[in-house]
């Protein structure tokens, strides 16, 4: 008989037990484990998944751990689910001393030395474990489990392991009632549900301090992406399983690679996709390749996630952006120019930072007028350039896993001012009337060109080869 995995995703660092479709941290899924999941799946494995999201406290998670009796549990960790995730398998030790405990993710990579000193781990799985996980699994049922604790995962091909086992969070889900409406919880008007996220590669071309270089440990130096053909036949798949009405790319940057784009947005019009979605870019390119902007609006692009950072050169530089102030603001009249909303990704109390380098970041947001501001306090993340830089120089102010979320709440460096800093965030996000004006416009206009052939032949049943 096969051995009974569980998975257990951890992520309660922000809002806490009975969070589960509380917004965007409580209502995605876990792209590592739904494709551990599946790579698992695929070999014969029974797997199923613990959402700490959806239980009510530790005393649920016991209960429902102890009914379901896994011989192996596989716990996923970022840094900043250190702590629950060193919880919960503290409390799968008691209920089940004998179970096999295996952990991975981006903070088992990026931080090993201090991983291996949590208790009650068999395995450390570092990088990615779609082919090795299985092979440990296997193994373990064949009662010859590796003599070495940590196990350097082996990179698969993109386009030969399954598509991502969402059922895997589903099935989940509704075992403790929750409506759904839509696989994963939409965030932005532009979205229609039913709504999920997709990932078409991994990796990431650019070296920006903040990140790197943590990511390429977790990845290599290079960017691997799936075929076009494969993304394709898994919205394919998606809209035939789930009827999705629009979707996400969680890539970190979709568009380094003009070719892939192109032949995707050729291919998605061609199939007769009309979905709306978004992916995240960057300035830079936007601005190098307007005729790739101007393709993607056509083929269903409706908004960019865009990491402009700060409104000062000299920062910018700091962190090894690799873009301008100049071509924040292009990029930001190119999306204008073709209806493309902006989610502004940007950072406030970098290291060295000044009051007035800060106020430039304020001015910047003004100009810009985003759709949508997602603001930050910078956070030094273990395995970054510029974490290693907050260590050198005595600057942290973290004194616990839970601070490693990027929210603007709290202090994490020393040498900035933290009052004045919630008064720039606050005040970047003050829309100025004309601009406020802009946007209540731009929604109305957005609004009105959602009336399209396609949709109306969708709400009357029809199929795509006949619409």
């Amino acid at each position: 008989m096969s051995i009974r995995t569980t998975l257990i995703y951890p992520g309660i660092a922000g809002l806490g037990f009975n969070s589960l479709k509380l917004g965007m941290e409580a209502g995605w899924i876990s792209h590592g484990l739904a494709s551990l999941s599946s790579a698992a799946k695929a070999e014969g494995f029974e797997v199923d998944l613990i959402d700490l999201r959806a239980l009510s406290g530790w005393d649920h998670f016991r209960a429902v751990l102890a009914e379901r009796a896994p011989d192996v549990i596989g716990v996923t960790m970022m840094s900043v689910d250190y702590n629950p995730a060193f919880k919960a398998i503290s409390i799968a030790a008691e209920v089940k001393p004998e179970l096999v405990t295996i952990i991975g993710g981006p903070h088992v990579t990026i931080a090993l030395m201090d991983s291996l000193r949590i208790p009650h781990v068999d395995y450390l799985v570092t990088g990615e474990g779609e082919v090795t996980f299985p092979k440990l699994l296997h193994a373990i049922e064949k009662g010859e489990p590796p003599s070495s604790r940590v196990l350097r995962g082996e990179p698969p091909d993109l386009d030969a392991i399954p598509f991502t086992d969402r059922s895997l969070f589903l099935d989940e889900w509704r075992k403790w009632g929750y409506d759904l409406d839509s696989p994963e919880v939409p965030f932005v008007e532009e979205l229609p549900p039913p709504f999920v996220t997709i990932i078409a590669g991994r990796g990431c071309l650019y070296h920006c301090a903040f990140c790197k270089p943590g990511e390429d440990y977790l990845f290599g130096k290079r960017t691997r992406r799936r075929s076009v053909d494969n993304v394709i036949e898994e919205i394919r798949h998606l809209v035939d399983e789930y009827h999705i009405a629009s979707f996400m790319f969680h890539d970190d940057c979709l568009t380094e690679d003009r070719e892939w784009v192109m032949e995707f947005t050729d291919k998605y019009i061609a199939e007769g996709f009309t979905m709306p979605f978004f992916c995240q870019s960057r300035a830079d390119i936007i601005v190098k390749h307007e005729d790739m902007v101007e393709r993607m609006a056509e083929a269903g692009l409706k908004g960019y996630f865009i990491g402009f950072e700060s409104g000062n050169d000299r920062v910018l530089k700091f962190i090894r952006k690799g873009t301008t102030v100049e071509q924040n603001r292009q990029a930001a009249r190119i999306c204008r120019k073709y209806g493309i909303s902006i989610w502004a990704n940007y950072m406030m109390g970098l290291p060295t930072e000044t009051r007035e380098e800060v106020l430039d970041t304020v001015r910047l947001m003004k100009e810009i007028d985003p759709d949508y501001y997602s603001p930050a306090f910078f956070t030094p993340h273990p395995g970054t350039d510029l974490y290693d830089y907050v260590v050198e120089h005595d600057l942290s102010r973290i004194t616990d896993y839970d601070s490693y979320r990027r929210n603007p709440t709290e202090p994490k460096i020393k040498g900035q001012d933290y009052e004045f800093l919630k008064w720039a965030m606050a005040e970047s996000q003050r829309r100025k009337p004309i601009n406020a004006f802009r946007r209540w416009t731009r929604r109305q206009w957005r609004r009105a060109r959602r009336i399209t052939p396609a949709k109306v032949a969708r709400k009357l049943g029809l199929t795509r080869s006949t619409a």
